[in-house]
């Protein structure tokens, strides 16, 4: 009977990918399965911007090839979906009814595009980007100069605004509380960010609140967004970018700390010892700072992602409580951001 250890990942992103690596490294004789709801290998959503830029393959945009995974003996199971996480027996219940065993698991699934209550009742007429087919789908249904109005406003809306407005989109941006999410901006520079991110092409619509998103009258744009004030702006497509929600709904009940996010401590472990969480899933408990923090941005991410496979296969090592998030004014006088995998 064999010894080895199974290492099981929930999650095929940046965190995933690269704890399934390093894991390999350190352990060649290791069993490492990810298990990920999406039907294609590994694609960065740091490099969908890149679909309106002319990308038209999803083969160009992965991280690794595909015989990355065979060379390294990592199984994915793609398009399973994760129910529930078994803790107290070590198995991971898919909604198909299978049983995955494990001996360690990190979860690094992620988050979804945060929806504010307000605007849930209009999601049927509003894209999101959370896949290649989703990017794919967006750039079909824009017409040549399509005019795109984003909500909210958040690092990763912007970095796809600034894609738009260069391929000749049009983008009006109806800012919100998220607007340069995850960077905390007081209110005087983020006026003087606001006038750099018109320099740049990009409208911003200030103190609007939306009240809804109807389609579009015969003859108009597709889409329609209506103000608290009766006023409204009228477009091809509403894409809403309010922040990140962690997908956590499999691990209600598996006995482990849920704060905002998966509760961790600086090695990444969570309150079982079985059990690691690594990317945006996450919520890190820091002892020097007092005080609980969030990692984001794909740099970020795939050190976690390290840091995770180190511990769970026997190192000790923490993460750095320094985390670079400031909102920058580059030498061409646009915002950048190191939250942007393209700066």
């Amino acid at each position: 009977m064999s010894t080895h250890s199974h290492f099981v990942i929930i999650g095929s992103g940046g965190a995933g990918s690269e704890a399934a690596l390093i894991i390999r490294k350190r352990d060649p004789k290791c069993t490492i399965t990810q298990i990920t709801g999406s039907k294609l290998p590994f694609i960065s959503r740091y490099e969908l911007p890149r679909v309106f830029d002319g990308v038209d393959n999803w083969r160009d945009l992965l991280a690794h090839p595909p015989e990355f995974y065979d060379d390294n003996a990592i199984t994915v199971r793609r398009n399973s979906w994760v129910d529930h996480v078994d803790a107290k027996n070590k198995k991971v219940l898919l909604r198909h009814k299978e049983e995955v065993s494990y001996d360690k698991l990190l979860v690094a699934s992620g988050g979804g595009g945060y929806l504010p209550e307000g605007l849930r009742e209009f999601r049927p007429l509003m894209n999101g980007l959370g896949s290649y087919e989703d990017a794919v789908k967006m750039r079909q249904a824009l017409p040549s100069k399509g005019h795109v109005i984003m909500l909210g406003g958040d690092m990763t809306g912007l970095d796809l605004a600034r894609t738009l407005v260069a391929v000749g989109h049009k983008v009006t941006l109806v800012a919100g509380e998220q607007l340069f999410w995850p960077h905390e901006v007081e209110e005087k520079k983020e006026k003087k960010f606001v006038t750099v991110l018109e320099a740049m092409g990009v409208k911003v619509v200030l103190g609007k609140k939306v009240m809804a998103i109807r389609k579009g009258a015969k003859g108009e744009p597709a889409r329609r967004v209506v103000f608290d004030d009766g006023g409204g702006i009228n477009g091809d497509a509403v894409m809403p970018f309010c922040g990140l929600m962690p997908a956590l709904d499999f691990m209600i009940g598996a006995n482990v700390d849920i704060e905002r996010g998966l509760l961790v401590n600086p090695e990444l472990k969570t309150t079982n010892d079985s059990i690691w969480a690594a990317g945006d899933v996450c919520q890190i408990w820091s002892p020097e700072e007092n005080s609980y923090l969030f990692y984001y941005g794909w740099h970020h991410i795939k050190e976690m992602g390290e840091i995770a496979a180190i511990n769970m296969t026997g190192g000790k090592k923490k993460i750095s409580t320094y985390q670079d998030d400031h909102l920058y004014i580059n030498k061409q006088g646009d915002i950048d951001s190191p939250y942007w995998m393209y700066r």
